[in-house]
């Protein structure tokens, strides 16, 4: 199978211009100034880039993708995710997780839905464990996880400063990170930790003291939701001068966005105007967890459905609305993503990458075609063309 996408304006994500971009199966095969197709070849499907823009498929780090929630009770449980959601939102690959409930939910209904969504035409991972340490596994241990399981990247969302963690020591909290890095360097993979943050008065204080009293590389670690609120954000920024990465969480009630709460457009922002390298930042959705809200008393009084769809629309967002150019936004949800989970075949658009591609109108940015390991998934219609959940 043979596909060209003609005279189409590529951002890889750097800015390239007009170009045509050939896929042969499932791989990018070469990215052209011009390509001439002759009338006698058949086999060679034609997209008209014409008015568009083409940019990596998109890659969501923290996903709950068989539903979370539950912190208010069974009927607080939030659903699986269907794959059309993801395929509208322009998500080529996703990785999923367990948050705070690993009763109910386990890994090996984790594994069975990352399979099934590979199936359907996405490429997924997902991490080991949950909130809890020690951290509950398919194998024996995060190391034959990450060694035996093919999906398992890594752990998480494991958490900390927050009254639902299991209240981990630092040495508790550094031995499952510590397993995590051989058990990367073993199986070839990221072994990334990563780290729910709450609003708790300890913040980053393990993170910090992690990276400045061990060997362990700042990039082993990826603490999410540092824009919860201002005071967390601060600090995160600090930690990006000491090496670190963060990630921005980009659901949230508009109507009811907490005190000192970022949207992560405006966090993209502030972190660029701080002066920290962009290559530190990436955003994730937290699509299908819930969005709980909490008294003074830690009691729950209200809760939201995080969506997929917010990873780009707030790219979208920070774009027309913070000015901040294309190129560099998206990378928090392409290359950058792609780096850190050592997933080397994806987020960028070069040859011999993964044919995983997202077509945008020119005008207002909106999402018209996604295409996945080649296959075209969604046309500007909203029609899934492949998978069981059609909208």
């Amino acid at each position: 199978m043979i596909t060209v996408i003609k005279n189409i304006d590529v951002y890889a994500p750097e800015h390239l211009g007009i170009k045509d971009v050939v896929i042969v199966g499932d791989k990018i095969e070469g990215i052209y100034n011009s390509i001439n197709i002759p009338n006698n070849f058949v086999d060679i499907s034609v997209i008209d880039g014409n008015k568009k823009i083409l940019i990596p498929g998109l890659i969501d780090c923290h996903v709950h993708i068989m539903g979370g929630g539950g912190e208010g009770g069974f009927r607080t449980r939030t659903p699986e995710l269907p794959f059309s959601e993801l395929v509208n939102a322009g998500i080529t690959t996703v990785v999923g997780c367990i948050g705070t409930d690993d009763i109910c939910r386990n890994m090996v209904s984790l594994l069975a839905k990352a399979h099934a969504l590979e199936e359907e035409g996405i490429t997924t991972y997902c991490y080991t464990g949950s909130y809890q340490i020690p951290a509950k596994t398919v194998t024996e241990n995060i190391k034959g996880d990450l060694m035996l399981l093919d999906k398992v990247i890594g752990v998480g969302e494991v958490a900390i400063s927050d009254h639902r963690s299991s209240q981990p020591t630092y040495d508790e909290f550094a031995n499952v990170v510590a397993e995590a890095r051989v058990g990367g360097l073993l199986s070839g993979k990221a072994g990334i930790v990563n780290i729910h943050l709450g609003d708790g008065a300890k913040r980053l204080d393990y993170l910090f003291e992690l990276i400045e009293n061990t060997e362990i590389p700042p990039d082993q670690l990826l603490p999410t939701h540092v824009n919860r609120n201002g005071e967390l954000f601060d600090i995160s920024l600090k930690y990006v001068q000491k090496g670190g990465f963060i990630d921005l969480t980009t659901s949230f009630d508009p109507n009811c966005l907490e005190e000192g709460e970022l949207r992560a457009s405006r966090g993209l922002k502030l972190a660029l105007q701080s002066g920290i390298p962009e290559e530190h930042i990436t955003f994730s959705s937290d699509g299908n967890g819930s969005m709980p809200a909490f008294n003074e008393r830690k009691e729950m009084i209200g809760m939201g459905i995080c969506k997929v769809k917010s990873l780009y629309e707030e790219v979208k967002y920070a774009v027309l609305e913070e000015n901040i150019p294309l190129e560099k936004a998206i990378k928090v949800i392409t290359s950058n993503v792609a780096d850190i989970l050592k997933l080397h075949t994806k987020g960028r658009i070069e040859s011999g990458k993964d044919a995983d591609l997202v077509l945008l109108d020119r005008e207002g940015l909106e999402i018209d075609t996604v295409v996945a390991k080649g296959k075209v998934l969604m046309d500007k219609k909203n029609i899934i063309v492949k998978g069981t959940f059609e909208k």
